[in-house]
């Protein structure tokens, strides 16, 4: 009798947003440090920002270049160079190669991620793209400008999110401050500083909180269906060989 394999499940399409003065391919190789359980339920998309390094970037000498910046920002953190464009460039590629289902994004990306998740429940930024599923924030921040605190964190974000924080990262007490602009935020501390953590005990955290997406954005219309025909070609396989035995 012939075996069969169970039908390939869904993954969900993820957006990354890397760290300021670094690359989509360095927040690669980052990320697919994580444990095989995360990562095969994730087809992950790293994208570049849109303007070359403006300055010394924090990982030369550990990340070859070329290195990009998101947008550039003052010393407190409120005014904003290149933002606008920032945003009109991640919503047209979204656009052209979505849907995603999630954004992920680390420092400068994860400021980000978590301000278009806002700026999209306000009908303000990705209004052509399908809502956006989850968030992960590696390192995130609010953004300090009275404009942007105002369209992105006036309410409450409901957009699922998980929120990676170190211990000793120097953006620790702004990573606590976003907290608070979220619905039910899942947290993941770790004990490393300002960087992506290595999963270790938190593989299965993070992997239930992904299964949890998967089966409410797609576990009726998609695993429901999958299954059902899945064992519908068995039966019919099972009784073509029965006839062929009974035959010969």
């Amino acid at each position: 009798m012939r075996h069969f394999e169970e039908p390939p499940r869904r993954k969900l399409r993820v957006l990354c947003l890397h760290g300021f003065r670094t690359s989509g391919a360095i927040l690669e190789m980052q990320i697919r440090k994580w444990d095989s359980s995360v990562l095969d339920l994730l087809d992950l998309t790293f994208l570049d920002a849109p303007f070359p390094c403006n300055g010394k970037s924090d990982v030369e000498g550990i990340f070859s270049p070329p290195y990009y910046e998101w947008f550039q920002f003052n010393m407190i953190f409120t005014e904003y160079t290149g933002m606008e464009e920032c945003i009109t460039y991640i919503s047209n590629y979204m656009d052209k190669h979505g849907p995603f289902d999630g954004l992920l994004g680390f420092s400068q990306g994860a400021v980000l991620s978590a301000a278009l998740v806002g700026l999209q429940q306000k009908g303000l930024a990705l209004m052509g793209h399908p809502p956006v599923h989850f968030v992960i924030i590696i390192s995130g921040s609010l953004l300090k400008n009275k404009e942007f605190m105002k369209n992105c964190y006036s309410e409450n974000i409901r957009c699922p999110s998980v929120h990676f924080i170190g211990a000793y990262d120097w953006l620790k007490p702004r990573n606590e401050e976003l907290l608070k602009v979220f619905d039910n935020p899942l947290v993941i501390r770790h004990g490393a500083k300002h960087t992506v953590p290595r999963l270790e005990e938190s593989v299965s955290t993070l992997r239930n909180f992904l299964l949890s997406i998967l089966e409410e954005s797609y576990g009726e219309q998609e695993f429901g269906k999958i299954e059902a025909a899945s064992k519908e070609d068995q039966i019919v396989e099972m009784a073509r060989e029965v006839e062929v035995a009974a035959s010969g």
